[in-house]
């Protein structure tokens, strides 16, 4: 479900910490941190990928103690997701899963219903868990949010109009929609094992006063290739992607994520959003969501988004736009045979969606490794059991 590579993207992300918090962030304002914690920050993000099995059951619940970052306000009316029939699994089969894969929160949704709900290593209800990459789903949802209020007329709309410092770059000529798609042509190295790939550098570099961090790297980069025709996964172009949704609406993206989703469509709890140096949310990764509003998300594409986002945005966003050998890529959504999608990251972050079912399956997990092709293949091994279970 995902090459090595593309697993590693996310986990680069993190480059962005500063000194360790007591509390949770109250405000969702934008707030730079300094220069001294900005490189304090690069440190402690290149070294989630390595941090030990005891410190990532222990940090990935609670990132925001030692990250700075913006609170997604919830409403005060809360989707109701109602117990339906147990699933006919084993208790014993799932707790092998859950312990083999490191599984801190398992939750299966079929029309809406909960089948199925653990928790382990301390997790539960009233926590959050980080999700990497799952963002990007989150981030493609806001940009159909915006598409239906205005903000943005078309994904086939130049981004240089959103973002006019591009222009006379890489990006000139290049759509919303090859963003999404990661079709852009522009060069990019993703291998976070390489200190000089793009990954790697894009937020280490000094940025010119002024200018934002994703903007002042992204533009330096030549294209390659022709727009529209090759799929090359880039962490860096969901973070253009949160750039562009943050200066067509005039909000912070927490802010947006909170007005169209979390109180519109009814989430439980306050979500979690990291930021950069320049105190803008991290686009590409850096979400922490309690399980069941990753469930609510998965529930969303579901339901179609009415008065989120166009009529048919799902339908298109989640199917396969662009094909690569092994997969398939929406809008940042990733499509898998079978007619399943998800929203992926690394250390074993999903939200699988089979529409057939009407199912949701979202696991919030520890793994000893940011990516592992074993690991991802049990983990769909055991997927199928549970789409089996749920059709009889």
């Amino acid at each position: 479900m995902g090459k090595r590579a593309i697993w590693l993207a996310a986990g680069a992300l993190v480059l962005t910490a500063c000194t360790p918090r007591t509390e949770p962030p109250a405000a969702a304002s934008p707030v730079a941190v300094s220069a001294e914690d900005s490189a304090r920050l690069r440190q402690v993000g290149a070294a989630i990928l390595f941090w030990s099995q005891e410190e990532r059951e222990r940090n990935f619940p609670a990132m925001e103690k030692i990250f700075p970052g913006n609170v997604v306000k919830a409403g005060g009316k809360v989707r109701p997701l109602p117990k339906g029939a147990p699933l006919p699994l084993a208790d014993a089969e799932v707790a092998a899963f859950m312990a083999a894969q490191k599984v801190a929160g398992l939750i299966v949704l079929q029309d809406g219903k909960i089948r199925l709900e653990r928790y382990a290593m301390g997790y539960g209800p009233n926590g959050r868990w980080t999700s990497f990459s799952v963002a990007k789903s989150v981030t493609s949802t806001l940009v159909g949010a915006a598409i239906r209020d205005g903000f943005i007329k078309s994904i086939d709309d130049p981004v240089t109009r959103y973002i006019p410092d591009l222009a006379g770059a890489g990006y000139d000529g290049v759509t919303i929609r090859q963003l999404l798609t990661m079709t852009s042509g522009v060069r990019w190295n993703e291998d976070y094992t390489d200190p000089d790939s793009d990954v790697a550098r894009m937020f280490a570099e000094p940025v010119p006063a002024g200018q934002d961090p994703t903007v002042a790297y992204m533009r330096k980069l030549p294209r390659v290739d022709e727009p529209g025709s090759k799929f090359v996964y880039k962490t860096g172009e969901t973070n253009l992607i949160g750039v562009l949704v943050r200066r067509a609406t005039g909000k912070t993206l927490s802010a947006y994520l909170s007005e169209k989703v979390w109180r519109r469509y009814g989430m439980e709890r306050d979500a979690f959003w990291m930021t950069d140096q320049t105190g803008a949310e991290v686009s590409g990764c850096c979400l922490s969501v309690s399980l069941r509003d990753y469930a609510r998300i998965g529930q969303l594409t579901l339901d179609g988004g009415k008065g989120i986002v166009p009529d048919g945005w799902f339908a298109e966003a989640t199917k396969t736009q662009t094909t690569f050998p092994g997969g398939g890529y929406g809008y940042q959504w990733w499509t898998i045979p079978g007619g399943y999608y998800a929203a992926q990251g690394i250390f074993g972050q999903v939200i699988l969606v089979d529409p057939a079912s009407k199912l949701v399956m979202v696991a919030s997990s520890a793994w000893p490794k940011a990516t592992d092709r074993d690991l991802s293949q049990q983990r769909l091994a055991f997927a199928m059991k549970v789409l089996a279970a749920a059709k009889q």
